[in-house]
């Protein structure tokens, strides 16, 4: 996090580089300013004076408590948080009393801000809108899984009464913030379409586009105060004829004003302003930030979690772990264009590529049970174009490549039954749709014949007598379960959201999976190269009993995997 003059310049660390922090606003007076910290664990928020000087714990409980802004006279906090339902409120902290109180009692509010006079609070929610899928492309039947966020502005009084509507439903409106005098709210406003498309995108596309305007509060006439390509998000008044505000994507990102000036370039995420239009206080991210294969918080004491890179897979000694990784460098959120295969001991030492083809994913590596062979998909995944992916098998130092599916029937995400003898995986295509099983001895394949309309992330249980995956039914991704034979088809989760990507825990006993039950914690606009923003891992008793939450946080946590009790010493 930096504090920096208004346009950007003479940039400094706020505080030392040794933690994750975001999200920071000024006090009113400017001798403090509050920020969301994962220092401790969970995401709390802090205080500091602008000097680094200061530095105070506000929160402390283990839910996901972000965006905080403090009223006018200094008193109250308005902050967004999970505690109770899971899901986003806007909740209120009496600095005096410690008394906490939920404002909005409805889920998925983001974004306070309070008016000059300490009356009101402006927030947004998706409260009204009914955003949809995005869909599958090439003209898909099923359901697209991510999903598009649609959200309004709204102001209520600071007692929790007299909640309005500012904004017709339909698009994007975000982060509103009061002129000096409250007569009007700045905010930036996009179609849910392009906040979608911003999202994907990184480098030089243009084509998504918001801009920054603003409402009067008495006679809700509006006012739009750009122009031109850029999605240009978190504005804020710095006079009454002057707005600064980020522009997020594009070929030159980076600070500008209404005015005309541009300030710094770069990625400076959610600036805040001083009231005094004298400095701005931003985060960005560091190389150093992404630390793999790390502990992290865990909601649930009995579950240890580490952080790693995508479809990680432990070896059944659980003595080396290999992930799919990306090219070094800036890559589009959504565009998975390529991905290698990388072998390392389980404490992340000894790391080597055992697999890289340009232009073709290596995704869901699998390990055989006897730890020979690994299996894995190759080629384009998540309904881009390109060639369809096939399963390949290599032996763990890269050897013996061999394609063992082809054919214009995109295969992934293989599983290998406990006896090493046969391989379950998600098929998809004009050919046929569902999970397939594949005899390693004889090349036989069979269908599962779910009956679902899109089937994916199949694991064998470890007990070799059911298969877990995830199906879109009644228009819903949910978990199901269905015995090798084809019979016995279960059901395992019910929630709205997508429930998916589930594992086995080595004993059989559990499985963990991520899901989107909870909801937005933020406006997605505001996210970088965070395609699902929403992803929340849960573990779950075979049955479906049981339901335990481990994370809660405004990043994306999916694609888990269980870490074997020997790797763990």
């Amino acid at each position: 996090m930096f504090i920096a003059d208004a346009d950007g310049r003479n940039e400094k660390p706020l505080l030392p580089a040794e933690s994750l922090d975001y999200n920071a606003s000024f006090s009113t007076e400017g001798q403090w300013i509050i920020f969301t910290s994962e220092r401790a664990g969970s995401a709390d928020i802090y205080r500091v004076h602008p000097d680094g000087s200061g530095l105070e714990r506000v929160t402390s409980d283990p839910a996901y408590e972000d965006q905080a802004a403090l009223s006018p006279d200094g008193s109250t906090l308005a902050f967004v948080s999970t505690r109770g339902s899971g899901m986003a409120d806007i909740w209120l902290l009496d600095l005096t009393t410690h008394k906490y109180r939920n404002l909005t009692n409805h889920p998925s509010n983001f974004r306070p801000s309070w008016s000059p006079d300490g009356k009101w609070i402006a927030f947004t929610s998706d409260r009204d809108t009914q955003p949809g899928r995005v869909s599958g492309a090439g003209g898909s039947t099923h359901g697209g899984f991510e999903f598009l966020q649609s959200t309004n502005l709204y102001v209520i009084s600071a007692d929790g009464s007299r909640l309005r509507r500012l904004t017709e439903p339909g698009g994007f409106a975000g982060s509103p913030k009061w002129s000096a005098d409250g007569r009007r709210i700045v905010y930036y406003e996009s179609s849910a379409r392009e906040s979608w498309e911003s999202r994907r995108r990184s480098g030089p596309a243009e084509t998504s586009q918001s801009q920054i305007k603003s409402v009067d509060m008495e006679h809700g006439d509006r006012q739009q105060h750009t122009t031109g390509p850029g999605m240009k998000v978190s504005p804020q008044w710095l006079s009454a004829d002057r707005v600064a505000y980020v522009k997020k994507q594009g070929s030159d990102p980076g600070l500008e004003f209404t005015s005309g000036e541009k300030g710094a370039r770069g990625e400076l995420r959610n600036p805040a302003w001083s009231r005094d239009a004298t400095h701005v206080v931003y985060h960005r991210e560091l190389q150093a930030e992404r630390h793999w294969m790390t502990p992290t918080f865990s909601r649930d004491p009995e579950f240890d979690l580490m952080l790693t890179e995508l479809f990680p897979a432990y070896s059944p000694t659980g003595d080396q772990v290999i992930v799919s990784a990306r090219p070094p460098g800036p890559w589009p959120v959504y565009a998975f264009d390529e991905s290698s295969l990388e072998l390392m001991n389980a404490n992340g030492s000894g790391r080597k590529t055992i697999f890289y083809e340009a232009g073709k994913n290596a995704f869901a590596a699998k390990w055989s049970p006897s730890e020979d062979l690994v299996v894995f998909g190759l080629g384009t995944f998540f309904f881009r174009t390109g060639p369809a992916a096939q399963l390949a098998l290599i032996k763990p130092d890269g050897s013996g490549f061999r394609m063992i599916t082809g054919g214009e029937t995109n295969n992934g995400f293989p599983s290998w039954s406990p006896d090493g003898k046969r391989i379950v995986y998600r098929s998809d295509g004009k050919q046929g749709r569902g999970l397939m099983i594949l005899s390693i001895e004889n090349g036989e394949i069979t269908s599962l014949n779910t009956g679902g309309q899109y089937d994916n992330f199949p694991a064998w249980s470890p007990r070799g007598d059911l298969i877990v995956f995830t199906s879109y039914r009644g228009g819903d991704y949910d978990i199901y379960t269905i015995k090798p034979d084809g019979t016995g088809l279960r059901r395992l989760t019910n929630s709205s959201g997508n429930d998916a990507h589930c594992v086995w825990s080595p004993d059989g006993e559990w499985i963990i999976f991520s899901s989107s039950r909870l909801g937005f914690k933020d406006e997605a606009e505001l996210t970088y190269r965070i395609p699902q923003p929403y992803g929340e891992l849960f573990v779950m008793r075979r049955d479906g009993t049981d339901v335990r939450q481990l994370t809660d946080n405004q990043w994306e946590d999916a694609t888990p995997a269980w870490m074997p009790e020997s790797s763990k010493r």
